[in-house]
């Protein structure tokens, strides 16, 4: 695949100066054709440092975010996801909305072989709330890391 046709020229925020998105809804993921069509590998992002806003009362909410995917046809370009899932920071939404949203979003814009979010949320009002969700099986042959980010231990 050559630069002129790996699908850099459709990009319009890499490179580029850009605002974060107020919102998820004006945020735009962007994607590039993948360049290993027809090989399953995994991509994984994290995201050790995700923030939203508690619905109800504005606070701010943390987590932890792990993205694996198997790409088809595209990946996601990294500064647009990083843009998408800043734009949450001003979002109200309980922590099971953000996480299953931020998985079928992707889905919708790469649609991955397969797709797994793992969303380790930092406790308010005591519970932590962690939220999986996922395609469905992963592709047999498919080296899978674990996600390996330990569950919230408190002061114990």
């Amino acid at each position: 695949m050559t630069a002129q046709n790996d699908g850099r020229e459709t990009l319009t925020q890499l490179g580029r100066s850009t605002p974060m998105p107020q919102s998820p809804e004006e945020a735009e993921l962007e994607r590039v054709p993948a360049p290993h069509k027809g090989r399953q590998y995994v991509v994984r992002f994290t995201a050790p440092e995700f923030t939203s806003l508690c619905p109800v009362t504005g606070q701010p909410d943390f987590a932890h975010l792990v993205i694996d995917y198997i790409p088809r046809d595209w990946i996601v370009e990294s500064k647009s996801l990083k843009l998408y899932l800043t734009s949450f920071r001003n979002h109200g939404a309980f922590h099971e909305d953000c996480s299953v949203t931020i998985a079928e979003t992707l889905v919708k814009r790469l649609d991955p072989v397969w797709l797994r979010i793992g969303a380790y949320w930092y406790p308010r009002g005591g519970m932590p709330i962690d939220v999986f969700w996922q395609t469905g099986l992963p592709p047999e042959g498919v080296w899978i890391p674990a996600q390996d980010v330990p569950g919230y231990r408190g002061r114990g």
